[in-house]
């Protein structure tokens, strides 16, 4: 576990005459959207913060990484977790298992009585859960799975020993969050919709701002107080209007939709899919969470934690200041920040720790008449809007085929359009390693018999030239991923030798601008 100066802070006793270490605030899903903007609203709190992380690698490239400690834990390994819970003052559990597939209340079930049970044992003072809003008389059976996942969660934690503080909040808008993506693309891209009946049920939205104030408040909370809070924006809407709003903000023509009961969530989940960047897998459960009516029931979290003199932030405006960071890619977090619980972690194929195995492999190589600053410009530029640099429609094809079947396919895109760092999705890829002006590490994640990674390099060949490489690897998994291998590889003479060259053809252009 790894400290870091921040741990020598102190904060004064109530009589001003002792110090004490100011508290220590333990985030659980610091990789995720909410986590990795909570994280400097803590330190800027004033408080010491430890970051769980199954990889802590994927943090080392957070603007605030130097400020924070790391533990390596997975929440669904209780081993794992005494000593990163160890001295934790407020322990914010913002971890769940959406989109992992159909036992996912099961993993969040076992992860949720992990933690309880090591923070009890630790000694934690409080725990913070951000949670969905459950419908008003809505037997806990009738709602969908990913609603009464999150109730479960928050059950289990008020049930641990430990003072919980449960914020229940429904739709976030935010720049990068999955809600506000799917309703951004939406209402962009279709300007005559046929929709599904949910878009005529009622939604209390919440500006991320406000969420994350109330977490950083709930952690102030007295120590006998241990409930849920309804949490939301003061305006109550169905989603229909909330993409009429969005399009009146994002100066669009009137929308016009047209609802239709036949679409099931499953088919909504598919449209929705393949018209947005959110993947099915996730796009499901939010569907099938818009069935229902989610409206603040109490207020009683402003008890505690008075609303802002100017008051909560209202849709239009969450939506405008969402628009800006995406215009200004000032965009901190996205949905997809997060890893999956059980994604690979084992080292790179050909590394010296590497247990070996069936391994694939197509190798490049391009001298370049360009500086190497040009062609990592290039390298670091690769995917979202400005694509893959080789046969489009095969890279487009590719996408839509993972997305069909489940996967995240290409409509990721980027967090920012110039600079990545470790851990930011990158289309189908990840971000698993960057040096920057050397290597770019991507690992895949779309929908594969077997695993694969995309790596390219540049090596300085004096100041005005470099040499490009790049490699594909694949390790299959049993005779489908052979196959699979061998089905595509007549192609990548066209798709990753045209890649090559592409990218040396566009450094060349950098540098002769």
């Amino acid at each position: 576990m790894g400290t870091t100066g921040n741990d020598q802070d102190r904060i004064r006793g109530d009589h001003g005459s002792a110090e004490k270490p100011a508290p220590r605030a333990l985030v659980a899903g610091a990789t995720g959207y909410i986590g990795g903007r909570l994280v400097p609203g803590l330190l800027d709190a004033g408080y010491r913060v430890r970051c769980l992380a199954r990889d802590p690698r994927r943090l080392r490239d957070q603007p605030w990484a130097g400020r924070v400690e790391t533990a390596k834990a997975d929440v669904t390994r209780p081993d794992t977790l005494p000593d990163a819970f160890a001295d934790v003052d407020v322990l914010y559990y913002l971890v769940h298992a959406l989109g992992t597939g159909a036992d996912f209340e099961e993993t969040d079930r076992r992860a949720a009585l992990a933690v309880g049970r090591a923070a009890k044992a630790a000694g934690v003072r409080r725990i913070v859960y951000l949670g969905g809003l459950s419908p008003r008389q809505v037997p806990e059976r009738f709602l969908s799975p990913h609603l009464r996942s999150r109730a479960e969660v928050g059950r289990i934690l008020l049930d641990s020993g430990v003072p919980t503080a449960q914020l229940r909040a429904a739709v976030i808008i935010g720049s990068g969050s999955a809600s506000f993506e799917m309703l951004r693309y939406l209402t962009e891209r279709l300007p005559v919709m046929v929709t599904p009946s949910w878009v005529n049920t009622r939604i209390q939205p919440i500006a991320v701002r406000d969420v994350l104030r109330c977490l950083v408040a709930a952690a102030r909370l007295p120590d006998d107080v241990s409930r849920s809070f309804d949490i939301g924006g003061p305006d109550i809407l169905t989603y229909r209007r909330m993409m009429d709003r969005y399009a009146a903000v994002a100066r669009l023509p009137r929308r016009l939709v047209l609802p239709v009961p036949v679409l099931t969530p499953g088919l909504s989940s598919l449209w929705v899919g393949l018209v947005t960047p959110v993947p099915s897998g996730i796009a499901r459960p939010l569907v099938e969470s818009l069935r229902h009516e989610v409206v603040c029931r109490e207020h009683d979290f402003a008890r505690y934690a008075p609303d802002p003199p100017e008051g909560l932030i209202g849709f239009d405006e969450a939506v405008r200041l969402a628009l800006r960071r995406v215009r200004d890619a000032d965009v901190a977090t996205r949905w997809s920040s997060a890893s999956l619980p059980g994604a690979p972690s084992d080292p790179l194929p050909t590394d010296p720790d590497w247990s070996g195995g069936s391994l694939y492999e197509d190798r490049r190589e391009v001298s370049v008449d360009a500086g190497p600053k040009a062609l990592w410009r290039v390298v670091e530029g690769i995917g979202g809007e400005n694509g893959w640099y080789s046969f489009p429609l095969a890279w487009s094809l590719r996408g839509l085929l993972d997305r069909l079947v489940g996967g995240v396919g290409l409509r990721r895109g980027r967090r920012d359009p110039h600079a990545l760092r470790v851990g930011d999705s990158l289309d189908f890829w990840r971000v698993e390693e960057i040096e920057p002006g050397r290597l770019l590490r991507l690992r895949a994640e779309m929908r594969l018999p077997g695993r694969a990674w995309l790596e390219l390099t540049v090596t300085p060949d004096g100041a005005s030239r470099a040499t490009y490489r790049q490699r594909a690897l694949f390790r299959p998994h049993g005779l489908a991923g052979h196959a699979y291998w061998w089905s595509v590889a007549p192609f990548h003479a066209i798709v990753f030798g045209g890649m090559a060259r592409n990218i040396a053809h566009r450094a060349r252009t950098y540098q002769g601008a």
